[in-house]
C-alpha cells in the first residue's frame, strides 16, 4: 500500500514521532511537518476551546498548502491544563498563563503563577486534568472528511513541582494512581496514558472507517 501523506500542524519532534507510531498501525504514512510546506505557518489561535484552536490550524493548513496535494491526512492538536477550582483555567491560555505578568510563553512562570493561585486550596479542591483535542481532515479521492477526538488525563495540582521530565505543567499535575507527577514518569508511561495519546487513539478508531 502506498504511503499516505500525514501533514502535521506541528514541528515538535516528539509529537511527530508519536503520530508516526500510532498512525502506522492502520496505514503506512509519511509524516510531513506543516512548515515543510508553509515555512511561516503560525495561524492565530483565537478559539475558545481546544477543539476550535485545533480546527483553526487544520483548516488554515488545508487552505494554504493541501488543497491541491491529493490524498492526505491533515492533523492538528491543541491541549492544555484545566483546573476545576479556577473554573477550568488556564485552559486554552495554558501556554500564556503568566504573560500578563510580563512573561512570554514561559513554562516556569506559568507553573509558579498557578501554584500561587492554588496556594491555600485544600486537597479536595485541587482536581485538574490535561485535555487534548485532535482535529483531522482526511482528503481522499477528491472528497474531504472531518474527524474530531478528545483525550483526558485526570489528576490534581501538587503543592510543589516534582520531576525533571516532560514540559509545561507536567511537574505539578500529580496522578494519584501512579503516585507521581507527569514529570516523574518515564517517557513510555507518559505516552501510554497521556491525554494526547488517548485523543490520537480515539481519532485513529474513527479514521479506520474512512481509510
Amino acid at each position: 500500500m502506498e504511503k499516505i501523506k500525514l501533514i502535521a500542524a506541528t514541528g515538535n519532534k516528539n509529537k511527530l514521532r508519536e503520530f508516526q507510531q500510532i498512525f502506522t498501525n492502520i496505514c503506512p504514512v509519511e509524516v510531513i511537518p506543516a512548515k515543510n510546506l508553509v515555512p511561516d505557518f503560525d495561524p492565530e489561535e483565537t478559539g475558545e476551546t481546544f477543539a476550535e484552536n485545533a480546527w483553526i490550524k487544520v483548516n488554515s493548513l488545508y487552505r494554504e498548502a493541501c488543497r491541491d496535494i491529493g490524498d492526505c491526512i491533515i492533523l492538528a492538536d491543541d491541549s492544555g491544563l484545566c483546573v476545576d477550582y479556577i473554573n477550568g483555567e488556564p485552559g486554552v491560555y495554558s501556554a500564556r498563563y503568566a504573560d500578563d505578568e510580563g512573561y512570554d510563553h514561559d513554562d516556569i512562570a506559568n507553573v509558579n503563577k498557578l501554584l500561587r493561585v492554588m496556594h491555600d486550596v485544600p486537597e479536595s479542591g485541587r482536581t485538574a486534568r490535561f485535555v487534548c483535542a485532535i482535529a483531522v481532515k482526511v482528503v481522499k479521492d477528491g472528497s474531504t472528511y472531518d474527524i474530531e477526538a478528545l483525550g483526558y488525563l485526570e489528576g490534581r495540582i501538587a503543592r510543589v513541582p516534582a520531576g525533571e521530565g516532560g514540559f509545561g505543567y507536567d511537574p505539578v499535575l500529580y496522578i494519584p494512581e501512579y503516585h507521581m507527577t507527569v514529570a516523574q514518569m518515564s517517557a513510555e508511561l507518559k505516552n501510554e496514558i497521556s491525554h494526547r495519546g488517548r485523543a490520537l487513539v480515539n481519532a485513529v478508531e474513527k479514521l479506520k472507517e474512512i481509510i
